[in-house]
């Protein structure tokens, strides 16, 4: 008997986990962390409901931390089977767990010196070095090649579209066929390339990040242009929380088409991140995985200015010339954005601009919401500045593009599992199957187990 039970992701974006068993062994497609509220935050911290030691492989979609940060702490409570993903997330992967890992530490460190934690000490959930060891049980394989996983199962891996490297996923196993979508990336993105086909399965696991909502189909470099325009011109500067991996390479592209339309000037760019730096390199190792010309890449690449040392970070801050600043994390969870958004948030002129999905209980979550304070490093920071929310610039399919993707299946799966989304986009992702392609779909509650 072949069984699905999702461990995480279910009636949530964060946390992806789901659990493959067939006569006693099994195997984990993504093993990410729950991020936002603190209800799923404390997840985290608990045992997870399998030994570790007994799960066979994980496969992983893509780098995201809501997709692998988990992997360390599986690997320190005993998990010792190969985690299988593409080349190219093997290498992202590595960038964003030792950042993880680092963070948390350095995390740690500052709560406890500064005293604001209610845990005495605070305590990282793991380190760098758990990362590290993470890292050595990758076993990267090349997309549209069927390789054998633990005990019969076979995977086979197909660009997704979403970020460098992330794929979505077949198994086959036990005379079955489950296809898990991972995230979805947009259709005619400039940069990254159109999700691909999967022309069969027997059950699908599919994400509903924005399963109700439709993107604005307007341009996000003239959006994003207005927005620098504006902010500029009454001597403001605009920070722009950013996931590492993909968003800040997206944003430097329309940055760069900015100026080659003449509408920068002389405003300095900064990418404060050593992790996006770090990315973006990776942009060229990887062409197949988007759409830059090699000589479009490297000017890119080549539009801001790389700051890699705390000194440096510190000095764009002190510096009151109009700027933009890219800087992670994404969602206002971590890193050096939130110095930013301490430094640039109380005033009037400057812009934050929201470019993704944000998670309940994140701070770029509460900004997009509208909350004129935010709670930093244990203190309430005003937030005076302008938000400017651009849907547009999102990387995750919206729900007429996962449809789009959905109608490349030769034939109807027997049921599908709809995960990755909040309730109501999850719910509404359903409808719309259920409406338009007459398929039989659910929404799997966490723990919930299936037979397949």
């Amino acid at each position: 008997m072949l069984t699905l039970t999702s461990l995480g992701g279910a009636g949530t974006v964060t946390g992806s986990k789901h659990l493959l068993e067939h006569d006693g062994r099994r195997i984990l497609v993504d093993c990410g962390l729950f991020q936002g509220l603190k209800n799923l935050r404390e997840l985290n911290w608990a045992k997870l409901p399998v030994d570790p030691a007994s799960i066979d492989a994980v496969v992983l979609t893509h780098a995201h931390l809501d997709h692998s940060g988990y992997l360390p702490k599986l690997v320190r409570d005993g998990f010792r089977g190969p985690i299988v993903s593409t080349r190219a997330t093997r290498e992202v992967a590595e960038l964003i767990l030792k950042d993880s890992g680092h963070l948390q530490e350095k995390d740690a460190e500052y709560a406890n010196r500064k005293g604001f934690s209610k845990h005495k000490p605070a305590l990282p959930l793991y380190g760098l070095r758990d990362a590290e060891r993470a890292m050595e049980f990758f076993s990267p394989v090349a997309t549209h090649t069927p390789i054998d996983l633990a005990a019969g199962a076979r995977l086979t891996l197909r660009r997704a579209g979403h970020i460098l490297g992330a794929a979505t996923a077949e198994i086959e196993w036990g005379g079955r066929r489950v296809v898990f979508s991972g995230d979805l990336g947009r259709y005619d993105d400039p940069v990254m390339v159109d999700p691909e086909l999967v022309p069969q399965a027997d059950y699908l696991v599919v994400e509903s990040t924005y399963g109700n909502r439709l993107h604005e189909r307007s341009d996000p470099t003239e959006s994003l242009g207005q927005v620098i325009e504006r902010t500029t011109a009454r001597g403001g500067s605009v920070i722009i929380p950013a996931f590492a991996i993909g968003r800040a390479q997206s944003l430097l592209y329309h940055l760069w088409r900015l100026k080659q339309a003449g509408r920068l000037g002389l405003i300095p760019v900064y990418l404060d991140s050593p992790m996006a730096i770090d990315a973006t390199a990776l942009l060229h190792a990887y062409r197949e995985d988007h759409r830059l010309p090699p000589e479009v890449c490297e000017a890119v690449c080549a539009v801001a200015t790389y700051t890699r040392d705390v000194e440096d970070s510190k000095a764009i801050m002190t510096n009151t010339v109009p700027k933009v600043i890219i800087s992670a994390s994404g969602m206002a969870t971590g890193g050096r954005v939130l110095h930013h958004l301490k430094s640039l948030g109380p005033d009037r002129r400057n812009t934050i601009v929201i470019s993704g999905f944000q998670a309940a209980g994140t701070r770029g979550r509460a900004l997009a919401d509208g909350a004129r304070e935010l709670k930093i490093h244990g203190q309430w920071v005003p937030m005076q500045a302008e938000v400017a929310d651009l849907p547009m610039l999102s990387a995750h399919a919206d729900a007429d593009e996962i449809l789009r993707w959905l109608g490349g299946f030769e034939r109807p799966p027997r049921e599908t599992f709809i995960v990755h989304g909040e309730a109501s986009a999850s719910e509404a992702l359903r409808v719309r199957i259920d409406r338009d392609l007459g398929w039989q779909a659910s929404v799997p509650l966490q723990g919930q187990v299936f037979e397949l």
